[in-house]
């Protein structure tokens, strides 16, 4: 635990000094959105996906350096969905990272105009990928903007909303969090795998793997809604019971959501099993998130 809690924080400090130099400086005119950017992204996350993309990397015989650019997009286009998402119009939330939210510090326009930047930044950013023989850096930039679209991140976005103050089904709750929460952590894991010439054979082992774990990920996110205090989680707590969102723990009680959640944690380290030991780090962070308090 003590070695994965180092290279948590030694990658996620690689990867903050990777977007400072990618993100425009926060002097450089207009002053205001570029500080407004700057601040929703080094608000202190936990770099999860970017650093689940450098591992990934790293199980198929990657550089580093060479997944940068991937890992760097993929923290760009995630934090202008988290101010997106916090905006009145959507999940009105005051808090995020343990901090303001961009809109109650910047205002609504400027916060949406944040969110904006950052989504074109993620594939300005993206461009400086070389790509690989198998994935050509188009092949990057689409499976980024695959995620992120209609189909995937925003639908997930979409369903949520349309969803409060509804009774949903268990396959309308799963549809909703394929969507919004693990289609871009796939991706992150894919890209990872992709800028590293992953086989075909890797790189769909890495995509069960994402795909599980990510909604294990959010099974637990439900869980820690309805345990844990706004401090500890760094964003408002109890947000979705006063949305009236439906949530696992709402649908099948807090024990069957914890046996949901180890099913599917499971299931993403199972789906490894072509990696082999070179899949060890991706393996012990699967474990690690499901044991986040709660």
């Amino acid at each position: 635990m003590i070695e994965l809690k180092e290279y948590l924080a030694g990658r996620s400090a690689v990867v903050d000094r990777a977007l400072d130099r990618f993100l425009p400086k926060a002097n450089v005119k207009p002053a205001t959105i570029h500080k407004a950017m700057r601040y929703s992204l080094f608000a202190g996350g936990k770099r999860l996906r970017p650093v689940l993309c450098l591992a990934a990397a790293e199980a198929c015989g990657g550089e580093l350096e060479a997944a940068l650019p991937a890992a760097c997009a993929v923290e760009c286009l995630h934090t202008y969905s988290l101010i997106h998402d916090d905006l009145p119009c959507m999940d009105n939330d005051d808090f995020r990272r343990g901090r303001p939210t961009s809109h109650k510090v910047y205002g609504e326009g400027i916060a949406v105009l944040a969110g904006d930047a950052l989504l074109t930044q993620a594939f300005e950013v993206l461009t400086a990928s070389a790509g690989s023989a198998r994935y050509p850096t188009a092949a990057l930039v689409r499976e980024l903007a695959e995620a992120a679209g209609s189909r995937q991140l925003i639908a997930g976005q979409v369903a949520d909303l349309e969803g409060e103050g509804k009774k949903a089904t268990l396959r309308d709750l799963k549809f909703i969090h394929e969507a919004k929460t693990a289609a871009l952590l796939t991706a992150s894991i894919r890209l990872g795998g992709m800028s590293a010439n992953a086989t075909p054979k890797k790189l769909e082992a890495l995509t069960g793997f994402g795909k599980n774990l990510g909604l294990a990920f959010q099974v637990i996110d439900d869980i820690l809604d309805v345990t844990q205090t706004s401090e500890k989680l760094g964003k408002s707590a109890g947000k979705d019971v006063a949305a009236q969102k439906t949530t696992y723990p709402a649908l099948l009680g807090l024990e069957k959501s914890r046996k949901e959640a180890r099913r599917l944690t499971d299931a993403s380290l199972s789906a490894l099993k072509p990696l082999g030991k070179t899949a060890d780090t991706l393996r012990a962070i699967g474990a690690y998130l499901l044991e986040r308090e709660y």
